[in-house]
């Protein structure tokens, strides 16, 4: 638990980056931002990890009070 899944992105003649999760649309990046994005999945980053990052699915926020919550101790 924790590390994201169902990522997967593909990209288009014009350079365009999709990222869906589990199959719906997710993210849409162009331009220098999907070049970064490209670059960091050559590089050897974690792919799920980077989609997650890049669409907002990831750290909300709550993760300081969930660890102090009694079940997580």
């Amino acid at each position: 638990m924790g590390t994201p899944t169902g990522f997967a992105f593909r990209t288009d003649e014009q350079g365009t980056v999709t990222i869906t999760h589990h199959g719906r649309p997710a993210g849409t990046l162009r331009g220098a931002a999907a070049a970064r994005f490209l670059a960091a999945a050559e590089r050897g980053d974690d792919p799920q990890l980077l989609m997650a990052r890049v669409t907002g699915n990831y750290k909300h926020g709550n993760e300081r009070q969930a660890r102090r919550h009694p079940r997580n101790r």
